[in-house]
């Protein structure tokens, strides 16, 4: 069985002759830089690491490591055409997207837009880059919202992501024909993080309790800005793709960010369209990412057409696999929950760590509806020998 077979009968729920893997399909299940870094080293590869998300610092995962993982789904996204050297926070090696603009300062780094604004800071130690510009923060009016339209258009594609639509499609195509992996487009798309990135959180999450009429405004500029993308990105891989992916980080550790009502109220009117539009143009299938404590919402992404959910962060409240797959595993599949990443993979034993895999397994494999990885993407501190059992342990399970 193929691997791209193996995740379309996990999204049927229907089980294949073994779990299916991913490592790297998405900016949220794969491995950050040093992380890979660490096990290339730990592995004896000599290979360039490729950074393409500068925010997580997260990189492609190569085809050796793929290979290694027994991986059945790759990435289709927009990256940059070129690539130059730099030196990650810990000092190792890797290549970013030419187009990068990245500044030392006393403190750790910045990047610089392309006008030479300081746009999100790495502090010194740190492992990300955070947002320090929310260019619509000042807005007040509809008119100042649409006089900001542009970054509204360009929101969840860096500008250092260069390639063209055609380029992408390129890649696509060559993926689909000279492998047997499932694609994943990556096409993110956020509404509520668009608002408390651009707005700045603070200012956007009061809109939404307070200034309803401003937040409704920025939903619908936002989503306007969206639609064009989603056409021309179907078009150019549309064909070749089996699932789309889609973000929106809705929970916290404790809870969603907002009561269900609220969310009910002024986020979902506008996920629906999105989604919608997306399901209705390709027919493919939507994988949601979010992070948190989103129980309550799960069954409001269901009726949206959601299909699979990422990352499954079990050691949020009300995340437990087991109660998941009873109330939901008919109606989504679980793309992650594989391996709790914020102790067990990090400060876990070996042996802990097929322990925590085998427990998740148990409670999410049955009849299908799961795809394998730990949650979210593998952080600098994962020891590769934790990192390398999950995935033995994973694969090690056979229907």
């Amino acid at each position: 069985m193929t691997g791209r077979e193996r995740v379309l009968r996990a999204l049927q729920h229907r089980q294949a002759d073994k779990i299916p893997i991913d490592l790297g399909a998405t900016e949220s299940s794969g491995m950050t830089a040093m992380a890979c870094n660490a096990l290339k080293r730990h592995l004896g590869i000599d290979s360039p690491t490729r950074v393409y998300d500068l925010g997580q610092l997260v990189c492609l995962v190569e085809p050796a490591l793929m290979a290694l993982a027994q991986a059945d789904a790759a990435p289709v996204l927009v990256g940059p055409r070129e690539w130059r050297p730099w030196s990650l926070p810990d000092g190792s090696p890797a290549l970013i997207p030419a187009a990068a603009r990245i500044q030392a300062t006393d403190n750790g780094y910045q990047l610089l837009s392309p006008a030479g604004v300081p746009v999100a800071r790495c502090p010194r130690g740190g492992w990300y880059f955070d947002s320090i510009s929310h260019p619509l923060e000042a807005a007040a009016t509809a008119a100042d919202l649409e006089a900001g339209r542009q970054f509204c258009e360009s929101f969840d594609l860096p500008f250092y992501s260069d390639q063209s639509w055609a380029e992408v499609g390129r890649q696509a195509c060559r993926l689909f024909r000279e492998t047997d992996q499932a694609l994943v487009g990556n096409l993110w798309v956020h509404l509520l993080a668009a608002g408390t990135d651009l707005r700045g959180y603070e200012n956007f999450l009061i809109d939404l309790a307070s200034d309803k009429p401003m937040a409704h405004r920025f939903l619908s500029q936002q989503l306007e800005a969206y639609l064009p993308r989603v056409d021309s990105f179907l078009q150019a891989v549309g064909q070749y793709v089996q699932v789309i992916q889609v973000n929106d980080d809705l929970g916290s550790q404790l809870a969603p960010l907002m009561s269900p009502e609220l969310y009910r109220e002024m986020i979902k009117p506008y996920h629906g369209k999105l989604w919608g539009y997306i399901k209705e143009k390709s027919g493919k299938y939507l994988l949601l990412h979010s992070c948190g404590s989103i129980y309550e919402l799960i069954p409001d992404l269901i009726e949206l057409g959601i299909d699979a959910l990422n990352p499954i962060q079990v050691s949020a409240a009300n995340m437990d696999t087991r109660r998941l797959k009873r109330e939901f595993g008919r109606h989504l599949t679980f793309w992650g929950g594989g391996c709790d990443t914020q102790t067990v993979l990090r400060r876990g034993s070996v042996a802990e760590v097929r322990e925590e895999v085998s427990r998740r397994i148990d409670d999410l494999a049955e009849g299908g509806g799961f795809v394998f990885c730990p949650v979210h993407n593998v952080q600098p501190d994962v020891p590769p020998q934790n990192l390398l059992a999950a995935y033995e342990q994973a694969n090690s399970f056979h229907y």
